[in-house]
């Protein structure tokens, strides 16, 4: 008994571990599973030089990079980030604008969501959605006193989001634009807005996502190619009915890593959109489920980060944490349904995972504030001063 006293304590971790391994984890996974799903493209690509390896080097690059930045925005005070957030929502915004002008904008597949770096492209929306968090949550956190105010708490935020959007729909980026406001209606609902409200704005949202579905005739056809995909499987059912075939080949436990047939060519952006799809034709069934509990984990500690930061009145951190978790959930549950055939098809890649430097350095960037606020949370409730 005196030599297990003796013993020392072990002292408490000075992060949250389950939210960093979970996160190691999905992008080591991803980066594994990009490599497999792109090896046939790049092979046949003259832009990639013929080279195997030509998705796996970039995205390894982008990973190093998104780390490097991760690290150091780690290094921010959230007092900081709460200053920085207005400027940083402007900044955001006038990248979407700067992407609608020609010369500027780069426009790939008929999409003009990108901007031209030299040697890469930035694709603004996805920081923006993480600039959305920030700055929504900075928003709530001073207007927390009259959240049950219409005119004060809403409208300047929603007309802030509504400019947003229709930059995003000019682009056009559908699946940015609802991942963006959902943070922003999510954040709301969290910091105090009432629930009859709450409801009333989300039946307004529904009316205003399926008027924009009725008059966008491209989006009227994916809605059409979702209900039967079988109908027209060569046609606007293509990406969904090739996905379906590769959950249906991946049965259990997969075919094995490497040999998936839908990534040679039948499955369109394999290594981005349609990740989900090749994991499962390859991993199976016991693949995906360990994805999805991953991203359960991460959302669950994100959360209860947040709920932390709540406890010791740190209002804004605890919304910024919980919008963090909104966003990541939303965005990885819109790109499962779509893999799955339970949501029509939207350009939302899967965080963390698919192949994209911009949302690799957005996702990474968002884990390293979340991870600051449990650090300082955990420092709070050691006594120590930030």
């Amino acid at each position: 008994m005196l030599r297990t006293l003796d013993q020392p304590r072990r002292l408490p971790s000075e992060i949250d571990l389950a939210l960093l391994w979970s996160t190691l984890v999905l992008l080591v996974i991803g980066m594994v599973m990009v490599y497999s799903a792109s090896m046939a493209t790049a092979e046949a690509g003259r832009q990639t030089g013929n080279q195997s390896s030509y998705f796996l080097i970039r995205h390894g690059v982008f990973l190093i990079l998104a780390l490097i930045a991760a690290g150091m925005a780690f290094q921010v005070p959230m007092a900081t980030w709460q200053r920085w957030s207005p400027w940083l929502f402007v900044i955001g915004f006038v990248m979407l604008a700067l992407v609608l002008v020609p010369g500027i904008g780069r426009e790939v597949n008929g999409a003009r969501r990108w901007l031209s770096l030299g040697l890469v492209n930035l694709q603004p929306s996805e920081l923006m959605k993480l600039f959305a968090v920030l700055y929504a949550a900075d928003y709530t956190a001073r207007k927390m006193p009259c959240m049950h105010d219409l005119k004060k708490a809403f409208l300047p935020l929603a007309s802030a989001m509504v400019a947003v959007g229709v930059l995003l729909l000019k682009e056009p980026d559908f699946g940015a634009f609802v991942v963006i406001i959902s943070i922003a209606m999510a954040i709301l609902f969290l910091g105090g807005m009432r629930a009859r409200l709450f409801v009333i704005l989300i039946v307004v949202l529904a009316v205003a996502f399926a008027a924009l579905i009725i008059i966008s005739p491209y989006r009227r056809d994916r809605i059409f190619g979702f209900m039967d995909p079988w109908a027209d499987a060569f046609g606007r059912g293509y990406q969904l009915s090739h996905a379906l075939i590769a959950f249906g080949r991946g049965e259990l436990f997969g075919v094995g890593l490497g040999a998936s047939v839908e990534k040679l060519f039948y499955l369109p952006e394999a290594h981005t959109d349609f990740l989900l799809a090749v994991i499962a034709e390859e991993l199976g069934f016991v693949g995906v489920l360990v994805v999805i509990l991953l991203f359960c984990l991460l959302i669950q500690r994100a959360f209860a980060i947040g709920r932390q930061a709540v406890a010791l009145e740190r209002y804004y951190s605890a919304l910024v944490a919980q919008g963090v978790g909104v966003w990541l959930g939303v965005q990885s549950l819109i790109n499962m349904g779509v893999n799955m055939g339970v949501l029509p098809t939207k350009g939302l890649t899967l965080p963390l995972m698919s192949f994209g430097g911009s949302g690799i350095l957005a996702n990474c960037l968002a884990l390293a504030v979340l991870l600051r606020i449990d650090w300082e949370n955990r420092q709070l409730m050691r006594g120590a001063k930030l």
